[in-house]
């Protein structure tokens, strides 16, 4: 198995967009939603640009991340994409970008615990967030 911590900040996005999709969807249907259009609807509030940009922002802010995390974080966010995303500004999608490399990073790099208790963070505080709306 190839050194995990040696690839791409994209590569690791790429797995990372994926990781972190899945989580969401679990969390939906678990919490009794079942109905394709709202289950897509309430994913947008967790996995858009703009809703991971806010996390990753929180993250830092509130000191959640590890030097070694922050470290992925930024080796995604500095990454140069050759494609951009549909609904947010370049800043927005490099923060986000840089948030999908550090979920990839624990993912492939087997810390289930340290990915499970960073996106149960994610959640609560998008709940946060929804709530103040």
């Amino acid at each position: 198995m190839r050194d995990h911590k040696q690839l791409n900040g994209l590569a690791l996005a790429y797995v990372g967009d994926a990781v972190y999709e899945v989580y969401i969807r679990d969390f939906l249907v678990e919490s009794g939603q079942t109905r394709p259009n709202t289950l897509h609807k309430m994913a947008t509030h967790y996995v858009s640009a703009k809703a991971q940009a806010m996390l990753m922002e929180k993250m830092l802010a509130e000191a959640v991340l590890t030097d070694e995390e922050e470290l992925f974080y930024r080796r995604g966010r500095n990454a140069k994409s050759h494609t951009s995303a549909k609904n947010a500004d370049i800043t927005t999608y490099r923060i986000a970008t840089g948030f999908e490399s550090l979920m990839g990073y624990l993912h492939l790099t087997e810390q289930k615990e340290r990915l499970d208790e960073l996106v149960n963070w994610c959640i609560e505080k998008v709940g946060e967030e929804n709530e103040g709306k």
